[in-house]
């Protein structure tokens, strides 16, 4: 982990990037241009101003003011949908490598289960059965994102368990809780962290599109996906209604890509 103290190039234009972001959604929380919630039928449609950076939409509410309301909501849930499915694929991921035998075996098949299928086709399949809602999201992404962390920390575990300082730490009495815990899991996770800030970026474009289809966020809150549905009906006519939320998505989906991509070459083994 010292390494990313020497921040390389792409690394340091993505922390910049998620200030600039941070700054942005931040602003968005306590103030914002109008009121994100405000209709004005006197003023739909407007193009971009100086009154209207962004324009409004077809119900008169100010595009700007909503995009930054909305950062926090994309964020917030992007961040959940892999954060806790990261800690508990990383548990049974350390469990099942460590253990092995026919706890590795159960385990392994579950994960083959569900990794037959297509990502999106079990989160919508799950939020279609529970229902649209910021809660079901994140029980979706739970219930399926886990699979692919606990993959990865298992087979950094399968190497790690058989390393000499292993060996020490159990010929020293050490329990097998502590050594997974102080030992195993935190060199095992390295991996699942680079692999956590690529998951960034899917997810919020996977989190957009259920709220584009009406199966995440619910109106009326301001959210990015819903945005872009709201002004599909308007792109030739209205183009900023949908182009201003697309353009934030690609924004943060670029900012994590460019952290994810940093944080990997810093702590990628020097040959």
């Amino acid at each position: 982990m010292t390494r990313l103290r020497r921040l390389n190039p792409t690394l340091l234009i993505g922390l910049v990037m998620l200030a600039l972001l941070s700054l942005f959604v931040g602003l968005g929380q306590v103030w914002t241009p109008h009121d994100p919630f405000l209709i004005d039928y006197g003023n739909t449609l407007q193009p971009p101003s100086l009154g209207h950076w962004f324009g409004t939409d077809d119900l008169g509410r100010d595009v700007a003011s909503r995009v930054m309301a909305g950062g926090l909501v994309d964020l917030r849930v992007a961040l959940i949908c892999v954060a806790a499915p990261a800690m508990l694929g990383a548990a049974i991921g350390a469990l099942s490598g460590y253990v092995g035998g026919r706890v590795d075996t159960v385990i392994m098949r579950i994960t083959d289960i569900f990794w037959a299928f297509p990502f999106h086709v079990l989160v919508i399949a799950i939020v279609g059965v529970l229902g649209p809602g910021e809660f079901n999201l994140y029980l979706a992404f739970l219930l399926v994102n886990w699979i692919s962390f606990a993959r990865i920390v298992r087979g950094e575990v399968l190497v790690l368990r058989e390393l000499e300082f292993v060996q020490a730490a159990r010929s020293f009495g050490g329990t097998d809780r502590h050594i997974v815990a102080r030992h195993v899991l935190p060199n095992a996770v390295t991996p699942a962290i680079v692999y956590a800030m690529a998951d960034v970026v899917l997810t919020i474009l996977a989190v957009t599109s259920l709220s584009f289809l009406g199966l995440g966020i619910q109106p009326p809150t301001p959210e990015w996906g819903l945005m872009i549905s709201d002004g599909r009906e308007f792109l030739f006519d209205a183009w900023w209604i949908a182009t201003c939320p697309g353009l934030a998505i690609i924004y943060t989906g670029v900012t994590f890509a460019l952290i994810g991509e940093g944080v990997d070459t810093a702590l990628r083994p020097k040959g």
